[in-house]
């Protein structure tokens, strides 16, 4: 008597909306924890782990994604409100971006050159077909702006974004040994790099582990960065001939 109770309650529960919520915030729970546990590296972020734990309950649940999505919307529709809010931090410091607004567009191009044509000029070498390109090509900006990037493209979105989730993490193990091998110790520099090379990682990263003139200029980059993006990959694509 007690398996079918609990039976018709999984029933219930698995076509509910507010399971897959729950779900979602105890995964990036339990993954935030293992995070601490094993020492906040970078390599194994919270977002990645939560990723993982996700599709193992889906495959083990038998759950629709289209299902766990209709629940899951209400954080994805929260991922708008929290780009919008990194204006904040930028209008703390507003005098200091309006002072070095010049040098931080230039970065930014350059960035994306040198971001976009490294991958492409790799992977080309490496024989990759021209879908894989388009795929690789918007891999160092934030998830929605990447896989919008891509679709148009013709490249495929949901492998986009799982490409930025692992350029994201790379980045964040990477940065602080870079920047204390060449010593940078500039909050500025160092959020700005991080904000360009691992988009919301980097930025989430720089407001922890920095400090908040760090995450500012962070969010600064992936912002810049990835509305840049979206005008000058088309053409970089162009003139490459892909």
């Amino acid at each position: 008597m007690n398996f079918v109770a609990l039976d018709q309650v999984w029933v219930y529960l698995s076509g509910n909306p507010l399971l897959s919520l729950l779900v979602t915030l105890a995964a990036f729970y339990v993954a935030t924890r293992i995070n601490i546990l094993l020492g906040r590296t970078p390599l194994l972020h919270p977002v990645v782990i939560s990723i993982v734990l996700l599709i193992g309950f889906l495959l083990l649940s038998g759950i629709e994604y289209s299902t766990y999505f209709e629940g899951a919307q209400f954080i994805h529709f929260l991922l708008g409100p929290a780009t919008v809010a990194l204006a904040i931090p930028l209008y703390d410091h507003r005098e200091r971006v309006r002072r070095l607004i010049w040098p931080v567009m230039v970065a930014c191009v350059t960035g994306i050159v040198t971001a976009v044509g490294s991958t492409l000029g790799i992977a080309m070498l490496m024989g990759a077909s021209r879908e894989t390109l388009l795929t690789l090509a918007p891999k160092s900006v934030t998830s929605p702006i990447a896989m919008g990037i891509a679709e148009q493209l013709g490249g495929i979105p949901s492998l986009a974004a799982g490409l930025v989730l692992l350029t994201g993490s790379i980045g964040c193990a990477l940065g602080p040994w870079i920047f204390r091998l060449m010593r940078i110790n500039d909050p500025t520099v160092q959020g700005f790099t991080m904000g360009l090379a691992a988009h919301g990682f980097g930025t989430a990263q720089s407001f922890s582990s920095i400090g908040a003139l760090a995450g500012a200029f962070a969010g600064l980059a992936m912002g810049l960065t990835g509305l840049l993006t979206a005008f000058l990959l088309p053409l970089i694509v162009a003139l490459l001939g892909i």
